[in-house]
């Protein structure tokens, strides 16, 4: 596939069928963009990642890389040894996120603070104003 020069096409983000929406979706969802992030540094086996992405079960780590590989951003290398050992890595259309992942991975480190603060004060402000428990 050639990804030097994309095809832009109608959207409509409201279609569950819509290529863009279903592209959307896996993008950003909570794993997926935590995966391309760790394999832009180059292949990884399914250990190292799920020691690297915390809170990750091996169910949606299996998951979110199956799904990435249904949708030609990584490919899986299996080698012959005992047992068997499974590599995972950027396809050329996966490493097109890696740019726009990073932008987003370093908003989140700009603004994340910021955005807690203001959750833990507007969680503040609810317990105030909620009566006490009655017994």
């Amino acid at each position: 596939m050639d990804t030097k020069t994309p095809t832009l096409f109608q959207t409509n983000f409201s279609a569950r069928s819509c290529p863009a929406r279903q592209a959307l979706d896996l993008i950003t969802d909570k794993w997926t963009p935590l995966v391309i992030s760790l394999l832009h540094d180059g292949p990884k086996r399914y250990t190292q990642l799920k020691r690297q992405i915390g809170g990750i079960t091996q169910k949606m780590l299996t998951q979110t890389l199956r799904k990435m590989e249904e949708e030609g951003l990584a490919t899986r290398t299996v080698y012959p040894t005992a047992p068997p050992s499974v590599e995972y890595a950027l396809t050329p259309l996966g490493e097109t996120l890696c740019e726009p992942i990073d932008e987003l991975l370093r908003w989140t480190r700009t603004y994340g603070l910021q955005m807690q603060s203001i959750r833990e004060r507007i969680e503040e402000m609810h317990n105030e104003t909620m009566p006490p428990a009655q017994p």
